[in-house]
C-alpha cells in the first residue's frame, strides 16, 4: 500500500492481461507541472508496467475545468505516450449512470463519458496534494471526468453546479457510481497550499501509495492530519451494500 518512490514499481494484477482496454486518469486539468499535476514520469511507469503483461488499448482521459481543450494541457506536461489514445472529456459521448447506493448521499445519477464504461480496468493517478483543510486525492480525482458543460454553475466552468450538495457528498457517490480498480498517489512530493490550489509549497516525502482508491486515500489521509468526510460516507455506503 505504501512504497518507497525509489523502490516502487507497479505491478499490475492479473485482471490487466485480460483487458481489452485500460482507463488511466491523471490529475491534469491545468498546464502545471508535478506536484500540481500528475506527472508524465509516474504515467510513463505505468504504462510500461502494463505493456508488458498486456496489449491492451491504453487510454488517457482528463477534462479542463474551463471547459476547453485538455489536448494543449497535455502537450505542455509531456503526455507524448507511444501507442496511448488521448482523450478530452469534452468530445465523448456521455452516458448517464444510475448510483448503486440504495440512498445517495447527494446525486442519483451522474453523466460520465461512454469511454470509462467500456474500459475493463481503470486507473486513477493523481500528486499527493492538501489545501487549507481539504485533501486532493484519488476519489477527488474522478470529479474532471464529469463533463464541465453538464455541471458548470457558471461562465467559468468547473463543477458548481454540484458544490449545493456538498462536494463530500458528491465524492462519495461518484466513488461508487465509477468503480475504480485501482489507485497511484504519487507522493514523492506534497503540495500544499492555503487558498489558491495552483500556489503553495512543495516539501519532498519521498512515498509512493497504491492500491484501492478508498484504502489508498485512507493510508494518504494519514499522512496529513486531515479526515476528509467523504472517507467515512464511503464507509457507511459500504456498509449499506454489504448489507
Amino acid at each position: 500500500m505504501i512504497f518507497d518512490a525509489s523502490e516502487f514499481t507497479f505491478r499490475p494484477p492479473p485482471l490487466v492481461s485480460r483487458a481489452r482496454r485500460i482507463l488511466i486518469k491523471p490529475s491534469a486539468g491545468y498546464p502545471l507541472s508535478y506536484p500540481v499535476s500528475t506527472s508524465r514520469e509516474t504515467l510513463s511507469l505505468i504504462i510500461e508496467s502494463i505493456k508488458q503483461v498486456s496489449d491492451a488499448d491504453i487510454i488517457i482521459l482528463e477534462g479542463a475545468p474551463s471547459g476547453a481543450s485538455i489536448y494543449p494541457v497535455y502537450k505542455e506536461l509531456g503526455y507524448d505516450f507511444p501507442r496511448v489514445l488521448m482523450l478530452d472529456v469534452r468530445d465523448c459521448i456521455w452516458v448517464e449512470v444510475e448510483n448503486p447506493l440504495p440512498h445517495p448521499f447527494a446525486v442519483a445519477t451522474f453523466w460520465v463519458p461512454n469511454v470509462v464504461l467500456s474500459s475493463d480496468y481503470l486507473i486513477s493517478v493523481s500528486p499527493f496534494k492538501v489545501r487549507g483543510k481539504t485533501s486532493c486525492l484519488s476519489v477527488s480525482n474522478l470529479l474532471s471526468l464529469l463533463p464541465v458543460s453538464k455541471y458548470s454553475a457558471d461562465s467559468f466552468g468547473g463543477w458548481g453546479a454540484l458544490r449545493e450538495f456538498g462536494m463530500d457528498k458528491v465524492l462519495a457517490d461518484l466513488y461508487f457510481t465509477l468503480p475504480f480498480d485501482s489507485a497511484v498517489i504519487d507522493a514523492r512530493q506534497k503540495f500544499v497550499s492555503t487558498g489558491d490550489q495552483h500556489e503553495g509549497i512543495t516539501q519532498q516525502y519521498g512515498k509512493i501509495f497504491a492500491g484501492d482508491p478508498y484504502e489508498v486515500d485512507c493510508e494518504a489521509v494519514q499522512e496529513t492530519g486531515i479526515e476528509p468526510e467523504y472517507l467515512k460516507l464511503i464507509e457507511t455506503g459500504k456498509a449499506e451494500l454489504e448489507a
